[in-house]
C-alpha cells in the first residue's frame, strides 16, 4: 500500500515554522520498487484517488505536503487530511519510445511529486543535463515550487514551472495526464500510467501552476538543457542611481561592465539597504554562463555565493533599535552577504545545481515580494525606499530579473519582469512597512503581482484584478477538471477559498 497513516490526529507545522495545521491527520505517499516509472506512478495515482474518496466520505479537506516550504499559509488547512509526498521521490529516465515524434527524450525526466529541486537537479547533472533556472534555494519539492510560481532569476528565462512538459494530476473522478495540445509522451506511455490523456493548451497552462487547487499532482515530466558552468562574481559596491535605468531597459551588459565583468550576465541580483540606498554599498551578485568542461576549479556552495538569508540573525536588534536600522542592515549585508569571489579573486566555477543551497528554517524572517514590469523599476524603487525612510521596517530590498513565465497564474506575467523581494525580521513593524509599500504602488498606478508562497496580503478581488482574463481562463480550466463544486471544496482551505481559487 503506497499510502500509510502517520500516527494519530494532531498538529503539523511547516518547515519554516510560520504556520500550523490544527486537527490534522497525516498520511504519507511512498515510492515503491517498480522497475518502470510509469508503473510506479500508476499504482500511486490509483491509491491517491482512493484516498481522496475516503477523505470526502470522512468530510475532511485535503492538502498535499511536500517539503512544507512555503513561508505563507498557502499550504495550511486545519481539520484536514495531509498527504506527505516527500518519500515519493523517484526520478526516471525517459526513452525514445516513450515520447511522440520530434520530442527529445534525452532532455526529459519523469519525476515523482515529492522529489526535491535538489534531487531533480542532481539526477539531471548525472546525465550531463541541467535545470536552467530555480529559486534561491533547493529544499522545495519540484512540484511545490512549480505550484506556487517560484521565480527564477535568469535574465533570459521565466519561472521554474517553465521546465514542466506534462503533469499527472489526480481528482476524485479521474487520473489525468495533462500536456500541451501538440503532445509530449506517447499514447502507450500515458496509458501505462493509468491516466486519461488531456492534450489541451488551456488545461496545461493552468496545471503548470495550480496553487494546490486543481487536485493532487503525482508526477511531472521535467525538461532540461545540456549541462553548463557558471562563474559567480559577488561584491559590495556603491551603485549610481542612473544604473537603475540600465536595469529597467534590460541593458544588463552595461550594468555588469560597470560593477563586475564586461560580459553578458546570465543572472543579476542587487540587494539594497533602502535607507540611503545610493550612499551605502549594495550587495551585487552576477553569474556568467560558460560551456561545460570537466576540468574546472571546484568550489563549495558557500564559495559560489549560495544562500543569502543571513539577516534573520540580526532580527531582534533591527526590531528593538529602529534608530540604528540603516547601519545594522548594512552591517548584516557586509557580514552575511559579502562572502563570494570578486573580480580580482581567482575565478571559481560550478554547475547550476552546485550554486544552490538549502536554507535554514526561516521562522524569524519576514518574506514578501512584488513583481513589476521591468520598465517601472526606477519609479517603483524610489517609492519603496521612500516608504521605508518615512515609516520604518527592517528589510533589505532585493532586485532580480526574469522574462515572462509560463502558467496562467504566474506572478512573472509581464514581458520583462523585475522581482523585488523584502526579507527581514518577522515583526508587526516589518509587515506594516510592506503593507505601506503595496498601498503606495497601488496609489501611483504601478501594476504588480505577488508571490503565492510568501506574505502577500491578497484576496479574491485582488487576484481577479491582477490576473484578469488569465484568472478567468484558470477558473474555467479548473471547472473542466473538477466540475463538481463539492470536489473543488475538497482541495480548499481558508486561504485558497479567500483567494477565489477553490470557491
Amino acid at each position: 500500500m503506497p499510502i500509510v497513516q502517520l500516527g494519530a490526529e494532531g498538529r503539523w507545522t511547516n518547515y519554516h515554522g510560520t504556520g500550523t495545521c490544527e486537527v490534522a491527520t497525516r498520511f504519507a505517499l511512498r515510492s515503491g520498487d517498480a522497475e518502470r516509472g510509469r508503473d510506479e506512478i500508476a499504482i500511486a495515482a490509483r491509491a491517491v484517488q482512493d484516498w481522496l474518496g475516503q477523505a470526502q466520505a470522512a468530510g475532511r479537506r485535503v492538502r498535499p505536503i511536500g517539503a512544507g516550504w512555503s513561508p505563507s499559509n498557502v499550504n495550511i488547512v486545519s481539520d484536514s487530511w495531509l498527504l506527505h509526498t516527500r518519500r515519493f521521490n523517484r526520478c526516471f529516465r525517459v526513452g525514445g519510445a516513450d515520447v511522440r515524434p520530434g520530442v527529445e527524450a534525452a532532455a526529459l525526466m519523469l519525476v515523482e511529486a515529492g522529489a526535491l529541486v535538489d534531487e531533480v537537479s542532481d539526477k539531471f547533472e548525472q546525465q550531463g543535463r541541467s535545470l536552467w533556472t530555480s529559486g534561491a534555494g533547493n529544499g522545495q519539492t519540484f512540484a511545490g515550487a512549480c505550484a506556487t510560481g517560484t521565480h527564477g532569476s535568469v535574465v533570459g528565462r521565466g519561472g521554474i514551472q517553465d521546465h514542466i512538459r506534462a503533469v499527472q494530476l489526480v481528482t476524485p473522478t479521474g487520473i489525468h495526464w495533462i500536456e500541451p495540445a501538440a503532445g509530449v509522451m506517447s499514447d502507450a506511455f500515458v496509458a501505462a500510467t493509468g491516466s486519461t490523456a488531456l492534450r489541451d493548451d488551456e488545461l496545461f497552462a493552468a496545471a503548470q501552476l495550480p496553487v494546490g487547487a486543481l487536485g493532487i499532482v503525482t508526477a511531472l515530466v521535467v525538461d532540461s538543457v545540456p549541462k553548463f558552468l557558471v562563474r559567480p562574481i559577488q561584491n559590495l559596491r556603491k551603485v549610481d542611481c542612473a544604473a537603475l535605468d540600465w536595469l529597467a531597459a534590460g541593458d544588463f551588459r552595461s550594468f555588469s561592465a560597470a560593477y563586475a565583468l564586461d560580459q553578458d550576465p546570465h543572472f543579476v541580483q542587487m540587494i539594497v539597504n533602502p535607507y540611503k540606498p545610493f550612499k551605502r554599498p549594495a550587495m551585487l551578485r552576477f553569474l556568467y554562463r560558460e560551456p561545460w568542461r570537466d576540468a574546472y576549479p571546484h568550489a563549495t556552495p558557500g564559495e559560489l555565493g549560495a544562500g543569502y538569508d543571513a539577516l534573520s540573525l540580526l532580527g531582534r536588534f533591527l526590531d528593538e533599535y529602529p534608530w540604528a536600522r540603516g547601519a545594522l542592515l548594512q552591517f548584516a549585508m557586509k557580514q552575511g552577504y559579502a562572502a563570494g569571489p570578486d573580480i580580482d579573486d581567482p575565478p571559481v566555477y560550478g554547475s547550476w545545481g552546485e550554486g544552490l543551497n538549502t536554507h535554514r528554517p526561516l521562522a524569524d524572517l519576514f518574506n514578501a515580494s512584488v513583481t513589476i514590469d521591468r520598465a517601472d523599476l526606477a519609479r517603483a524603487f524610489e517609492l519603496i525606499c521612500a516608504v521605508y525612510a518615512r515609516h520604518g521596517g527592517s528589510t533589505v530590498v532585493t532586485l532580480r530579473f526574469m522574462e515572462r513565465a509560463q502558467g496562467l497564474l504566474a506572478p512573472a506575467r509581464f514581458p520583462h519582469n523585475a522581482v523585488i523581494d523584502f526579507d527581514g525580521p518577522r515583526s508587526a513593524r516589518t509587515a506594516e512597512a510592506y503593507a505601506r509599500v503595496v498601498e503606495r504602488l497601488d496609489a501611483e498606478g504601478i501594476a504588480f503581482t505577488r508571490h503565492w508562497a510568501k506574505s502577500c496580503r491578497l484576496d479574491a478581488a485582488r487576484v481577479a484584478a491582477d490576473y484578469g482574463e488569465d484568472f478567468r481562463r484558470w477558473r474555467t480550466a479548473r471547472d473542466r477538471l473538477i466540475p463538481d463544486p463539492a470536489h473543488r471544496a475538497l482541495f480548499g482551505s481558508a486561504v485558497l477559498d479567500g483567494l477565489g481559487l477553490t470557491g
